[in-house]
């Protein structure tokens, strides 16, 4: 039996045994069904507040969550390559002109509320310098081209130099140039494991 919005049903099985229920007619006059909400910092309980978890508030258990740090990321690399200053050889110097190539992706990943970072990326730096060839002084350009490196990897980190505007040079002063251009490895990763320090803490 059924009575206005809500009321009783009964039913009977074949023990004999019997049970009601509450059934809910859908009528115009009724209250609207609850609708879904986004899930805001401030409808957390004390016990969930962002001081003990780092994933978003949707992610309250921190199960898995990836966030993009890209942004971050790639104009702070350029900015600690463009700190480097110049480095003095035996018979000229060098500095870092440009950063034409900061390609690659930054990370941080959430896993049951434990972060982990990571990043890969690319480089090439435009330089320019002047060496004493004979005597003379010879202002060339080029480029340290870094090739693809990740998170914790630095210590294989390699560079690899092209030399140009150095047609009238001789093969053994080229040599030489770029012999002197490969020692921008130690401070390139020095401000590489500085970046990656900063990565760490975010």
């Amino acid at each position: 039996m059924e009575s206005g919005a809500g009321g009783l049903v009964s039913s009977s099985e074949k023990e004999g045994a019997s049970y009601t229920y509450w059934v809910r007619k859908i009528t115009e006059d009724a209250a609207p069904l609850p609708l879904p909400r986004k899930l805001n910092p401030e409808d957390l309980p004390p016990s969930q507040s962002q001081s003990s978890t780092l994933a978003s508030a949707w992610n309250r258990a921190g199960t898995w969550e990836e966030k993009s740090l890209s942004n971050w990321a790639t104009p702070r690399i350029k900015e600690l390559l463009f700190s480097l200053g110049s480095i003095q050889f035996s018979f000229g110097r060098a500095e870092v002109e440009d950063v034409t190539k900061c390609v690659g992706d930054a990370f941080m990943v959430i896993v049951r509320n434990k972060k982990r970072v990571g990043y890969t990326y690319e480089l090439t730096l435009k330089v320019k310098g002047e060496w004493i060839i004979q005597g003379e002084k010879k202002f060339i350009g080029g480029h340290i081209d870094v090739p693809e490196f990740s998170f914790g990897e630095l210590d294989d980190l390699q560079v690899e130099v092209r030399l140009s505007e150095a047609r009238d040079i001789l093969h053994q002063d080229k040599t030489q140039m770029r012999n002197d251009l490969k020692l921008f490895l130690q401070p390139v990763r020095e401000k590489l494991l500085q970046f990656e320090q900063e990565l760490r803490d975010r």
